[in-house]
């Protein structure tokens, strides 16, 4: 018998053939085209978000919000007001029926001109002597929430968050001669979290109330998995109503650990205000001992600001030349970068869409919000929907987003077809209002009549 004698090859040849002999990587984008998006410079209004026009409502006001108001203020790229609804007239009584129904035509109004607003109740518009009494008594604002519960449960979908208000001058929790104590002032937080609808958050004047109130430490600050849940915890947000006033904004903060707590728990609940001083710190750009408006504003994840006050400090804002970034970056600004689809469709198979967006805005939406895929024929019917496996409130600031989604196309179907991606509000009473849909910050994609933005055409 033949013996067959060993072969032995170099190292060099081994790595040849190895090298060789590997199966080929998949390319995880083969079959699909891509299209690239154009991004918009625009300022335009986006629902929840962004600089608020201000409106004190007292009980001889039963008019409405005017048409016109709201027409200027979608022309400046706004669709959001603070209503400020003055209970002076009821410090001692029940809010009489005429005046819950002004609060009901102004909310049905912003409804009706597609807009939502920050809302808060006080009883007092000035901090002096001859301006008491600056609030109810504990047991009388108990009463005016059961009373208002049933209005603010109606009109939700336009209530875009809900300031504690009540306590002090202009409800802003200072000047009280009713809630000195902790205890009064954490069982009106309670009634407000019971009134208002779990879908929504309630702001606190200070990071100090959250904490002390509710037991929360920085070490508790909100993580991911309890974000936007119905907790306490997940509902209580802030406001900052001496934004950029002082080295402490004016009494906000009492240290270190309060800022980073509030910049830590604005990525996951909402966060506005007003300035209230002229100071060296709302510059636009920081210097050694402070922040500048810009860098501040995405450390705190600022979604709205008062377009009015204080006047000095926007006409700084202007002067240094941030304020059109500043305008165009409150809150969410979602822009695509670019969108993969099959390449060769067919009905009644797969079609993949992958998407990749950043977001150039402060923060992320806060509220629920929907997100759908439309696909809709070339007379603009709509041919099928799905629902967007991805949360628009996890979009965050200065990150890319890739969503990657295969759906069925729907059997028969021929012709012309357009993918849409919708972000309407979840509420039925202004689902398919297209003012209250998210328009995201390209050129070329939004349908003003629909609220869609338009991601690909193709033909079957």
């Amino acid at each position: 018998m033949k013996r067959i004698s060993s072969i032995f090859l170099a190292p060099a040849v081994l790595l040849f053939i190895a090298a060789n002999c590997e199966k080929p990587v998949p390319d995880p984008n083969e079959g699909l085209v891509t299209v690239t998006y154009t991004p918009s410079e625009e300022n335009f209004p986006n629902p929840e978000r962004g600089f608020y026009a201000p409106a004190e409502v007292f009980s001889a006001d039963g008019r409405a919000i005017s048409d016109q108001s709201f027409s200027a203020a979608r022309l400046q790229g706004r669709s959001l007001y603070l209503l400020e609804f003055h209970l002076t007239d009821y410090v001692a009584t029940d809010i009489a029926e005429d005046y819950l129904q002004t609060i009901r035509i102004k909310f049905q109004s912003l409804r009706d001109g597609g807009a939502k607003c920050i809302l808060r109740f006080c009883y007092s518009n000035g901090f002096d002597e001859k301006d008491k009494p600056w609030d109810a008594t504990p047991e009388q604002v108990a009463r005016h929430i059961a009373q208002l519960k049933p209005i603010i449960q109606e009109y939700y979908d336009v209530i875009m968050v809900v300031q504690a208000g009540f306590v002090g001058s202009w409800g802003e929790w200072y000047y009280t001669e009713n809630f000195k104590d902790n205890a009064s002032r954490k069982a009106l937080v309670e009634a407000l979290l019971d009134a208002v609808p779990a879908e929504r958050q309630i702001e606190l004047r200070t990071p100090a109330f959250k904490m002390k109130l509710f037991g929360i430490s920085l070490a508790d600050t909100l993580t991911l998995a309890e974000s936007h849940l119905p907790t306490t915890k997940a509902r209580l947000a802030g406001h900052n109503d001496c934004y950029l006033s002082s080295q402490n904004d004016v009494g906000t903060f009492n240290g270190p650990s309060e800022r980073k707590f509030w910049q830590a728990e604005s990525l996951y609940t909402i966060m506005g205000g007003e300035s209230c001083e002229f100071t060296a710190y709302c510059h636009c750009n920081g210097a050694e001992t402070y922040n500048g408006a810009l860098k501040d504003l995405a450390l705190y994840h600022f979604t709205y600001l008062n377009v009015s006050y204080h006047p000095s400090v926007l006409r700084r804002w202007r002067e240094e030349g941030c304020m059109e970034e500043i305008r165009k970056r409150l809150g969410y600004r979602y822009v695509l970068e670019e969108g993969q689809f099959t390449k060769e469709p067919e009905a009644g198979n797969p079609f993949q869409i992958k998407l990749t967006l950043r977001n150039d805005g402060f923060a992320p939406a806060q509220n629920p919000r929907d997100a759908e895929l439309v696909l809709t024929d070339a007379s603009g019917k709509v041919v099928k929907t799905w629902k967007l496996d991805s949360d628009p409130r996890y979009w965050m600031p200065a990150q890319q987003t890739v969503i990657d989604q295969t759906v069925i196309l729907p059997e028969g179907i021929a012709g012309s077809m357009t993918l849409h991606l919708n972000l309407p509000d979840p509420c039925a009473t202004i689902h398919d209002n297209p003012f209250f849909s998210i328009r995201l910050a390209n050129e070329d994609v939004w349908d003003e009549n629909t609220g869609y933005n338009s991601l690909y055409s193709f033909n079957l």
